[in-house]
């Protein structure tokens, strides 16, 4: 890959990098970090990487990272375990964004990286297989789990609306 790749690769694809890792960890100043140091990482392979695979290597060093940040987030802070009761929705809500953060927010880290790239950044399953080390079939079953699970913590539409 080219400096104007590069580039030009850091103009198309950082905003949605950047809503990529907020929605895993929603802290601003961590994921502009996270984000700065995944072009820090392509950086330093741009002449290994060809610039028709360069979203993908992107959004691959991108997981990688926000998977390195927080393993060492959890290292550093408090261990609490979750009750069973306590990943069930009961209230009512008028606004469903907010419901559907706080249910992504309740997934484990794979299945929440398989969902949002699937249905926010509209990757397909081998793509998205590549940016997580999974293989085609492992990603969809985390994909139909995390969904089972989102329905069940949701619960019917006439709650949520």
């Amino acid at each position: 890959m080219t400096v104007t790749e590069y580039n030009q690769c850091v103009d198309s694809y950082s905003d949605a990098l950047y809503r990529f890792i907020l929605k895993h960890i929603k802290d601003e100043e961590a994921a502009k970090d996270i984000v700065q140091d995944t072009y820090e990482k392509v950086w330093r392979k741009v002449n290994d990487i060809e610039s028709t695979n360069a979203k993908s290597y992107l959004f691959t060093a991108a997981h990688h990272t926000l998977v390195d940040y927080t393993r060492k987030a959890k290292k550093q802070g408090d261990y609490t375990e979750a009750l069973e009761n306590s990943l069930h929705h009961e209230k009512q809500y008028s606004d469903i964004k907010d419901v559907l953060n706080k249910a992504l927010d309740r997934l484990p880290d794979i299945q929440k990286s398989v969902v949002l790239l699937r249905d926010y950044e509209g990757y397909d399953y081998s793509e998205i297989g590549k940016i997580t080390n999974l293989s085609e079939s492992q990603v969809k079953v985390y994909i139909f789990r995390a969904r089972a699970f989102l329905k069940n913590y949701i619960g019917k539409a006439e709650v949520v609306i």
